[in-house]
């Protein structure tokens, strides 16, 4: 195993959604190696439990079931979190779905506007209800994980490409908001990586993102959540509204 650095995360609470499994879940581990506290929202409740055994003690975890495409549910987790560890100071949106590998004329619509809904729609619930605990305190990073897809437009999958490019421009937009506070915005670009939800498409469709990649394979999940990790810091003091590359070399700008 290559030498990691460490994070400083003392006195830090974070939400992560998607933080069930993969980058969330790796994420959310580096954090508490840093001394943070995080709350671990997913949907899949079954994943939840299994964490809840592993991580016994609510000091430092809190695990959330939460549909990040039903507002209701976020604001209640949010107002949760909050009770249980009195402050948020880092978001992470990490949770979307991909949905299925078509044609723009042969995908389903239905499949079209869920893949929206939970990956932009959702993370825009999450933000709207997060920002004004870190407005009050004068401090918070967000990180949103976007996609290579993003900027470059998978072919059959264009729900999943144009989600990810309007987290992208979320991100820029929520930056500028936030940009005369202590809380900065920023979004990284993963290239596929070894994920549950990546390895279900088609192998036709991996194995076309893979042969993008200029470094030749898939992203490790410890190579994202060290960038995400560095721009949840409190050093990350001046970044925000950018754009960071995790694609292996394939997208150059």
């Amino acid at each position: 195993m290559k030498n990691r650095n460490s994070y400083n995360f003392e006195g830090r609470t974070a939400v992560i959604t998607g933080g069930g499994q993969g980058i969330g879940l790796t994420t959310a581990e580096r954090i508490l190696e840093g001394g943070g506290a995080v709350s671990i929202w997913d949907r899949d409740q079954d994943l939840l439990s299994k964490l809840k055994e592993k991580y016994s003690d609510e000091t430092r975890v809190l695990t959330q079931p939460v549909d990040i495409g039903d507002l209701a549910a976020v604001k209640a987790a949010t107002a949760n979190t909050v009770s249980h560890f009195g402050r948020i100071d880092i978001l992470v949106n990490n949770a979307a779905i991909v949905g299925p590998n078509a044609s723009v004329v042969d995908y389903p619509p239905e499949a079209f506007e869920q893949v929206i809904h939970i990956g932009l729609t959702g993370t825009f619930y999450v933000s709207q209800s997060v920002v004004p605990h870190m407005l009050e305190a004068g401090y918070g990073r967000i990180v949103n994980v976007a996609s290579v897809a993003g900027k470059e437009g998978n072919p059959n999958a264009s729900a999943y490409s144009s989600m990810k490019a309007g987290v992208l421009a979320f991100t820029k937009s929520l930056g500028k908001e936030l940009a005369d506070s202590d809380i900065a915005v920023n979004a990284v670009t993963p290239a596929v990586a070894k994920t549950t939800l990546a390895l279900q498409q088609s192998e036709e469709h991996i194995a076309y993102m893979l042969a993008k990649i200029p470094r030749g394979r898939m992203l490790e999940l410890d190579e994202a959540s060290s960038m995400i990790c560095w721009l949840a810091t409190e050093e990350n003091s001046f970044t925000t509204g950018a754009v960071f590359d995790l694609s292996g070399g394939r997208a150059t700008y």
